[in-house]
C-alpha cells in the first residue's frame, strides 16, 4: 500500500462523516412537496386518534393521515417524536389539484 493510498483513508472517513450529518440534517426539514399520484378520490374524514402520554418531555405528536396504497386510502396511524428545536410540524393533508387529489407530505417547518 502506497503512502499516498493511506493519506486518503482519514479523509474519505472525515468526508463520508461530513456527508451523513448533512444528509441526516437534511432529513430534519423537508420542503413542501407532494407525495404519490394524483387520484380521484377524496380521502374519507381523518380518524379520531388516541394519543396517549407523550414518552418524554416535549415530544411531539404527528397525528395520523390517510395515505395512497393499492388504489385507496389506508390509514397511517400517528406517533410520538423527538422535538425539533426552533420547528414546528406541518402535518400531511391531502389536497385538490387539477380535478384530484394529492397528498401533500408532512414536514418540520422552520418556526
Amino acid at each position: 500500500m502506497s503512502t499516498r493510498t493511506m493519506n486518503w483513508r482519514p479523509r474519505r472517513a472525515a468526508l463520508a462523516m461530513i456527508a451523513a450529518a448533512l444528509l441526516s440534517s437534511a432529513c430534519v426539514v423537508v420542503p413542501e412537496r407532494y407525495v404519490g399520484e394524483t387520484v380521484a378520490v377524496a380521502p374519507p374524514a381523518a380518524r379520531v386518534e388516541e394519543v396517549g402520554v407523550a414518552p418524554g418531555v416535549g415530544y411531539v405528536w404527528i397525528g395520523g393521515y390517510w395515505g395512497w396504497v393499492g388504489g385507496r386510502h389506508e390509514w397511517v396511524p400517528g406517533y410520538w417524536e423527538h422535538p425539533h428545536p426552533g420547528f414546528v410540524w406541518e402535518p400531511h393533508r391531502w389536497v385538490q389539484v387539477n380535478g384530484g387529489w394529492r397528498l401533500r407530505q408532512g414536514y418540520w417547518r422552520r418556526r
